[in-house]
């Protein structure tokens, strides 16, 4: 790989009504700071997230929303340098597409036929200044609730792709495999492989399944197709961005109370206030060898289409919460008891 990986970008949603992205980007803390010139295209953002709302009514994300619903057509990756990122793709292989109404940069097909933009930051910047409008007195470096970046994206992927997207990533982007889950519930399970870029400063877990009820096919059904599952957005205090997020009107996944009688098992010197991370349903993971590296996370509802959001605070541990794996997929597997999809 020529280009060095700086992180992530941007992510671009749509859908046929675009109110509720409005609403809920505005519930999670993120403020629309630009506008498009000449197409109905609005940035949000908070701390160094961006998210684009594009409600074109042709082109590629009305394409893409046309097929998934409400949904997330494309993101971004940042490298040092653009050209050299796209030539590298192409020559291994990548199918670079045109993105006709929407945003002015090269991409390339990603997972579920998404577009994968590859952006350098100054480019990316001066699109912004040729192309948006500042919204008047909104504050364009809005901190919001908190949440300051894209800690990961996580794919849910059709049985048996998992090692076509995992060598796509590493034969474009040299990443390479940091965990692997096999995770089982009552009733369905999963794999998750997760994959970091040479520096860790993007990582991209994907999900597969061969059960037809398991949650990964319930998503791949509803979205007809491969895409995000959700978007871990980080912060450096969960309890305060998650407390202004549920006063907001964000509804986060439950978590059973049983699991906060052991955590000082699991957890032990954690120092954390056992009761507010309870009351929040706040999830808590150390790592295996020192149980000192923690990490705090919280999943919300499914609030686009099946996708849904993380919120994540890492002290010290850069996994995923492994250990709350198994809380976190027979929570959602007791949603979907609870909707009955289980016994169809």
């Amino acid at each position: 790989m020529t280009a060095t990986i700086n992180g992530f970008g941007f992510i671009e949603y749509a859908a046929a009504d675009a109110a509720p992205l409005h609403r809920l980007f505005r519930q999670m803390g993120f403020n629309a700071i630009k506008r498009h010139k000449k197409k109905p295209i609005t940035l949000y953002r908070q701390g160094q997230s961006d998210f684009f709302i594009n409600e074109c009514d042709s082109g590629f994300a009305a394409d893409f929303h046309a097929k998934h619903g409400p949904s997330a057509p494309g993101f971004s990756i940042i490298f040092d340098n653009k050209e050299a990122a796209l030539e590298h793709s192409l020559k291994g292989g990548s199918e670079q597409i045109e993105v006709l109404n929407g945003l002015d940069f090269p991409a390339i097909k990603g997972i579920g036929d998404a577009a994968l933009y590859l952006l350098d930051k100054g480019s990316y910047e001066a699109v912004l200044a040729r192309d948006f409008d500042d919204i008047p007195g909104v504050n364009q470096s809005p901190t919001g609730f908190g949440l300051t970046f894209i800690d990961h994206l996580t794919h849910n992927l059709y049985f048996g792709n998992m090692a076509q997207w995992s060598a796509y990533y590493e034969d474009l982007f040299d990443f390479r495999e940091i965990r692997y889950f096999d995770i089982k519930g009552q009733k369905t399970g999963l794999v998750s492989k997760a994959m970091t870029s040479p520096n860790g400063s993007v990582k991209i877990p994907l999900n597969e399944s061969d059960d037809p009820k398991s949650q990964i096919n319930e998503y791949l059904d509803e979205y007809k197709g491969e895409g995000i599952q959700h978007i871990a957005l980080f912060t450096n205090n969960i309890y305060e961005t998650v407390e202004s997020m549920r006063a907001a009107g964000v509804e986060f996944l439950e978590t059973p109370e049983t699991y906060y009688s052991i955590i000082d098992r699991r957890v032990p010197e954690h120092n954390e206030d056992v009761a507010r991370m309870q009351k929040n349903h706040i999830l808590i993971d150390a790592d295996e060898e020192t149980k000192k590296q923690l990490l705090l996370q919280i999943f919300t509802q499914t609030n686009i289409g099946p996708i849904f959001f993380e919120i994540i605070q890492r002290k010290g541990n850069e996994g995923f919460g492994e250990g709350n794996f198994q809380a976190l997929f027979e929570s959602i597997e007791l949603e979907q008891q609870k909707r009955g999809y289980l016994d169809e």
